[in-house]
């Protein structure tokens, strides 16, 4: 096995300083694959030295140019999905038809900045004095430093290079190391395109290390993050120590509500697609159902049939519908969550126990009577399972659905436009979908409330935070 991937600065692939290595593995074999290339400090330094080069050419390239430089890197996506989505498979267990949706998705997210990008526009304000013209410039903030994680290592990173990009901005991202591999085609793409050396920057390493030398370093100008809460509130602290704007994406445990006049059918159906996509290694992934006690019998019952018959195999047979968990840590902290709450008198209506010795697969779960204490009802379950409750009334809805530090995605089933635009103001987070799960398209926000973050990575929204506005008041009197 020699499967190395490298670092990117300065439009080059190389080694690190060192020349040391992290290997990464196939989840569904628990097999190295892989080798993934160590930054040091000298070749952070050099990261940060073109991003510093690499903004001052991007920076006063047009936004038609920088549109087409997108736009162009985006096809070279597209056209190289049949290889890239298999990397991603067997370094991250997706199943193939999910990795394909993530490389198409990533190739859409570009190219929509591509677009966004070009309309970043200043105002004139009106003057209160007859010889005095005030404007409003908007110019990209300056380098930045984007930090992606692995279980959407192709669409979150896009969604970080397009906005930089399409900003004017330079990035340097760090990348996953357990995925290192697809995002490497990615940032391939990108440099096919044309893209000016130094514009676009790629690291692995030690995590901490590589945060701990780049949110603090004078060229940054701004931070994104997607990951923990745990993690991006020490992050979002460096960054406001240096005074570094920053975008968090955190952690959630998103309430998804089953009203008693809903379609049940439909909903057991997309819930349960929603729920156990990518293994339940989604930041958006529905954990609490709360469900109205007329209808908690037959939904749960639908739940569990639709659960139990899932496909669980290696992610790249075309007739798995879920595969591995992406390491074994996560399969530890499943068999934790689910023992502390059986350990609570809480129910298994199925799953709930790893499958087989090799790789690191774990049976779709469903739990119910589940105390408020577990620790599944309080910590993001990342994972693929899910607890049940019931609900009488709205008001005791909402107090529980509203009751964790996160807020960042919420879900609700209801035949009533009444009751849909109750659960629209009543939920503390920054996105409520209801009677689908319609959330990360490029064009609309995506970003959460409270412990969830701050900050959006999709819609027009997401450009901001790589924009200054820089207002100029230009007197014409001699």
């Amino acid at each position: 096995m020699d499967n190395k991937v490298q670092l990117y600065i300065d439009g080059a692939w190389r080694d690190g300083a060192s020349r040391g290595t992290l290997d990464f593995w196939d989840p569904a074999t628990g097999q190295v694959v892989g080798r993934v290339a160590v930054a040091e400090r000298d070749d952070l330094e050099g990261a940060c030295r073109a991003a510093d080069k690499g903004f001052r050419q991007w920076r006063v390239t047009s936004a038609v140019e920088r549109s087409a430089f997108l736009r162009q890197a985006a096809a070279l996506i597209r056209e190289r999905s049949a290889e890239i989505a298999p990397l991603l498979t067997r370094e991250q267990g997706k199943p193939i038809t999910q990795a394909r949706q993530e490389v198409n998705s990533s190739a859409d997210i570009l190219e929509w900045f591509a677009e966004e990008g070009r309309r970043t526009y200043g105002r004139i304000i009106p003057s209160r004095a007859q010889d005095v013209r005030l404007s409003v410039i908007r110019e990209p903030v300056g380098p930045v430093a984007s930090f992606s994680p692995w279980n959407f290592p192709l669409a979150q990173a896009a969604r970080k290079i397009g906005a930089a990009l399409a900003s004017g901005c330079s990035v340097i991202i760090k990348g996953p190391e357990e995925t290192p591999q697809a995002l490497a085609h990615v940032i391939g793409a990108l440099h096919d395109a044309g893209i000016p050396a130094g514009v676009v920057n790629l690291v692995y390493g030690v995590p901490s290390d590589i945060s701990s030398f780049l949110i603090p370093h004078p060229v940054i100008r701004k931070i994104s993050f997607t990951g923990s809460t745990v993690i991006g509130k020490q992050l979002a602290a460096m960054a406001g120590a240096h005074m570094k704007r920053a975008t968090m994406e955190l952690g959630g445990h998103s309430p998804t509500l089953v009203f008693e006049d809903a379609n049940l059918e439909r909903a057991a159906d997309l819930l349960t697609d929603f729920k156990f996509r990518n293994a339940g290694q989604v930041c958006t992934s529905p954990a609490r159902i709360l469900i109205q006690d007329k209808v908690y019998g037959e939904f749960k019952s639908k739940l569990v049939e639709r659960a139990a018959r899932l496909k669980i195999g290696n992610g790249s047979e075309e007739s798995t519908q879920m595969g591995p968990l992406a390491n074994p840590r996560r399969v530890q902290a499943m068999e934790a969550l689910i023992q502390d709450a059986i350990d609570q008198n809480a129910s298994l209506a199925t799953g709930g126990r790893r499958i087989g010795n090799q790789g690191n697969f774990f049976e779709p779960t469903i739990l119910e009577d589940v105390p408020q204490g577990a620790r599944l009802m309080n910590e993001e379950p990342f994972g693929p399972v899910m607890m049940l409750q019931r609900f009488t009334d709205f008001e005791s809805m909402v107090k529980e659905a509203n009751r964790l530090p996160y807020g960042l995605a919420a879900y609700a089933y209801t035949r009533s436009a009444r009751t849909a635009a109750m659960v629209s103001e009543a939920m503390e987070s920054g996105m409520v979908s209801i009677n689908h799960h319609g959330l990360g398209l490029p064009e609309t926000p995506f970003g959460g409330v409270k412990d969830s973050g701050f900050g959006s990575e999709g819609g027009p929204e997401a450009m901001e935070p790589y924009l200054v506005s820089k207002f100029v008041t230009h007197s014409l009197a001699d």
